[in-house]
């Protein structure tokens, strides 16, 4: 049995005491605890305690530090449970006080796997360009239940997918490119479905927008792709060997043959 000495509070944490208990050779630190656990044990200079209540008293402690400061982590956003687990093991917090601590926290809603998950749906909606499939991945890598994932993206609702991915294609198309039509087309299909939305979908916004190419800028950008497939096979090959090479490396672009022909016609006419 031992007796605690004297109680004071900690220079730097105020909320933190240093718990002093009488020794033969006189008053000698024995722990510290936080304020809260001095009030739940209501301790006090005098107070007789046995080894085992030290030992008490010293986990409930770690385990009252943990706790805190998993709230202190969950202060700047809302986090999945298996984010404040793996955050935990970071911190090397024994493994069955990461269970306790998110059992506490799931009873006061500090964690809510589907309540997350519908706030992380909303701000990926809202703020970025990423289409579901890559919103449920980023989600399940964060360890939220399949179900509740599903459940989330429903308020990720079709037309607002169409309206997303129209305002995309509507800003890649208005951005300078020595590719042709087609080719771009292409490119942004799959460009948005790396960004996680359905082909389905980015069809469907194709067909119904009015994505017709520029008959001028078309032209413009198989002159500059033709001059230089001209230059780079004029060297090795000519007349119809040439002629073969321009057209299927243009085709290859995505020009269409009536153009092509017209460059070919243009430009290799005396071959």
């Amino acid at each position: 049995m031992k007796k605690i000495a004297r109680i004071t509070t900690q220079k730097k944490h105020k909320n933190r005491y240093n718990i002093f208990l009488q020794t033969p050779d006189g008053d000698a630190y024995g722990f510290s605890v936080d304020e809260a656990i001095l009030i739940e044990y209501r301790l006090s200079k005098g107070m007789e305690l046995e080894d085992e209540m030290i030992s008490i008293l010293e986990q409930k402690d770690t385990l009252h530090k943990a706790y805190t400061l998993t709230i202190h982590f969950l202060s700047y956003r809302m986090r999945s449970e298996k984010e404040v687990s793996d955050y935990l093991q970071k911190k090397e917090v024994d493994g069955t006080h990461i269970d306790e601590i998110i059992k506490r926290l799931k009873r006061e809603k500090w964690v809510d796997d589907q309540q997350f998950a519908q706030m992380f749906v909303r701000s990926r909606k809202n703020s970025s360009s990423k289409g579901p499939k890559m919103i449920r991945q980023e989600l399940y890598e964060k360890g939220v239940d399949e179900s509740k994932i599903t459940s989330a993206l429903e308020q990720y609702s079709v037309e607002e997918q169409k309206q997303k991915v129209e305002k995309l294609i509507n800003k890649k198309l208005q951005s300078k490119s020595k590719d042709s039509h087609q080719k771009r087309i292409d490119q942004i299909k799959q460009n948005l479905m790396q960004k996680g939305f359905d082909s389905g979908v980015i069809s469907m916004v194709i067909q119904e927008m009015d994505t017709t190419e520029d008959a001028d800028r078309e032209w413009e950008v198989l002159q500059l792709q033709g001059e230089k497939l001209l230059y780079k096979y004029q060297r090795k090959h000519s007349g119809f060997a040439l002629k073969q090479k321009v057209m299927e490396g243009l085709y290859r672009k995505g020009f269409s043959f009536d153009m092509i022909n017209q460059f070919i016609d243009q430009s290799l006419q005396d071959e």
